[in-house]
């Protein structure tokens, strides 16, 4: 098809033709079952009731047993073989896994459970307190009881007991998501939970990417498409807002009402509209008086948001740096390094990043290690009410 919902945000070629997203990893966060030397081992782990608190992912790695030795076991056999035995149950309980097994059978030899990424279950959505009917669907409000979608939807950040006290922080945002059936999933479960997913505001099954990507633990944004100073011959796609409707609200809403359960807006291009005050300031009050957030991606040396973002009460920040659709694994390279050093300097800083294929495998390397380099990755919310810093200078490679 070539109609224009195949070719959005700017995109030349088709999409691919969607497919069912292929999990990657064998995790397991509410059931866990195996059948060892025909013993059953059954780990259950009930949802908590309480929505938002943090609960462990354990990955299971089956082991294959060694022959049988012809001889009989000697002692420092028997001895290590315990050894081990007392290793995984150790393993066990500071899992925080309750495991049960028939006859109550010690920890057999052969299963191997690695305590992976703390998974953190988020407020399902969307929440009925948060919605309105509008005409295209459901628009995001503040609710009667005064909860907002920005706090209500957003990932806690839980900072590792094993960083200082004060360790600088970075929020890895990741855009694109939705545009591609094998580079979304990619993004979801690839990238640690951690990493806040932008998505486009197109596609057949954006409410079904939307609850995918928030089920892996991921904060969610939606991707508005704003005008750029070349339009129309760089067109973002259909109902990009546009300084030419002046304070009609018409586009945003339909942005809005394409999935559930965001925290905010995040723009894709709009160089042209961001730098208009006639077009921007209806269009930022209406996302605060959402209870919604407002990202800059940074890229747009003329962009009034964080000057106008303070008289509309909306909470706000502007990306430190953003690496390009076609940027090279040399630039990308150069981005990574040089928001860690603004992030040791500023103490938090943010990125953003396309969800493309050339970045994916790196961007999640980067945020696996930034713990061990003693930098805390957090969610944009922890972070998106700051004050632009005088010396965080947006930059974005190429």
């Amino acid at each position: 098809m070539t109609d224009e919902l195949n070719e959005p945000l700017g995109l030349n070629e088709p999409l691919e033709p969607r497919r069912a997203p292929r999990r990657r990893g064998r995790t397991s966060t509410i059931v866990i079952a195996a059948l060892l030397g025909g013993g059953a081992l059954a780990a259950l782990a009930a949802r908590d009731p309480h929505a938002g608190q943090p609960v462990a992912i354990a990955r299971i790695e089956i082991v294959e047993p060694t022959a049988p030795a012809s001889a009989p076991a000697d002692h420092a056999s028997v001895a290590e073989q315990d050894k081990r035995a007392d290793e995984i149950a150790d393993i066990e309980r500071r899992s925080g896994v309750k495991v049960t097994r028939v006859g109550g059978d010690a920890a057999p030899g052969a299963l191997i459970i690695r305590l992976d990424e703390q998974h953190t279950a988020l407020a399902p959505a969307p929440d009925k307190r948060l919605v309105e009917k509008d005409r295209h669907g459901l628009l995001p409000k503040i609710g009667a009881d005064g909860a907002k979608p920005m706090e209500v939807y957003a990932r806690p950040a839980t900072i590792s007991a094993r960083l200082p006290a004060g360790a600088p922080r970075i929020a890895l945002v990741v855009g694109g998501v939705g545009l591609d059936a094998r580079l979304s999933a990619s993004a979801i479960d690839e990238l640690p939970g951690a990493v806040t997913l932008a998505l486009a505001p197109y596609g057949a099954d954006t409410e079904g990417v939307a609850t995918r990507a928030r089920e892996r633990g991921h904060e969610i944004l939606l991707q508005a498409p704003m005008e750029p100073y070349d339009y129309p011959r760089e067109n973002p796609g259909p109902h990009t807002l546009l300084t030419t409707r002046g304070a009609g609200l018409d586009d945003l809403h339909w942005l809005m009402s394409r999935f559930s359960g965001y925290i905010g807006i995040v723009n894709f291009l709009g160089a042209q509209f961001t730098a208009d005050e006639t077009a921007l300031m209806p269009t930022l009050t209406d996302i605060a008086g959402r209870g919604l957030l407002y990202l800059d991606d940074g890229t747009s040396p003329r962009s009034l948001v964080s000057a106008l973002a303070p008289r509309v009460a909306l909470t706000a920040a502007r990306a430190d740096a953003a690496i390009e659709a076609g940027a090279s694994g040399e630039a990308v390279e150069k981005a990574l390094t040089q928001i860690e050093a603004l992030a040791r300097r500023n103490g938090q800083a943010i990125i953003v990043a396309g969800a493309l294929p050339a970045a994916m495998t790196r961007l999640a390397r980067f945020a696996r290690e930034l713990e061990r380099k003693g930098i805390a990755l957090v969610p944009l919310s922890a972070l998106a009410s700051r004050v632009e810093d005088k010396e965080a200078r947006a930059g974005k490679w190429k």
